[in-house]
């Protein structure tokens, strides 16, 4: 019962506020003249994002290819964890729905290399450290805007202890490098600074 009140309450503020606001002819023209000058704006460059995201006017969905392991070394998991990591990126941060193939906007490419090696030699030729590193090659096509169609190397790679064992760390690593990996193909594919 309260919080009925309470509702009605705030849809009365909320309107008489609105209708007092609104009262005053100087306040609803620059009020609209503002939504003009916005809704202009930001449809002649496009649909904007809060989060920094310049989708293309028109598109409305996305395709992102399965990433195939093509490194050398090829950890099992690696192709599938990636490929839903970048397809949540892309689904959670624009509007565009995500399909099959033949998006507005696709992706697809291929994991290049999976290495580790061993970095910070110390004095008794022993590495402190050992380096993951993952690398993938990615096109990108927009159909809507074929001028920003790119294919880009991405590369990005995490120090860790050479006493840790691979093997227990390897999933949070991986983890992480994708995270990096894919802040870096979403900043290049839809965040035009």
């Amino acid at each position: 019962m309260q919080k009925e009140n309470y509702t009605i309450l705030i849809k009365k503020i909320s309107i008489r506020t609105v209708k007092k606001y609104f009262k005053d002819r100087k306040n609803s023209l620059l009020v609209v003249g503002l939504f003009l000058f916005f809704s202009t704006f930001f449809s002649s460059c496009g649909v904007y994002s809060f989060t920094g995201a310049s989708v293309p006017a028109g598109a409305k969905t996305m395709s992102v290819q399965y990433f195939p392991n093509k490194a050398k070394i090829v950890d099992p998991t690696l192709s599938a964890v990636f490929t839903s990591a970048l397809r949540d990126r892309f689904t959670s941060q624009t509007n565009l729905r995500m399909v099959e193939k033949n998006g507005d906007i696709a992706l697809e490419g291929e994991i290049t290399g999976y290495t580790t090696t061993p970095v910070a030699i110390q004095a008794n030729q022993t590495a402190a450290l050992n380096r993951l590193t993952i690398t993938v090659n990615v096109r990108f096509t927009s159909r809507l805007e074929p001028s920003k169609d790119f294919e880009t190397t991405f590369s990005q790679y995490v120090d860790y202890p050479s006493t840790d064992n691979f093997n227990n760390i390897k999933n949070g690593l991986i983890k992480k490098i994708v995270g990096d990996l894919t802040d870096n193909i979403f900043n290049k594919a839809m965040v035009n600074w």
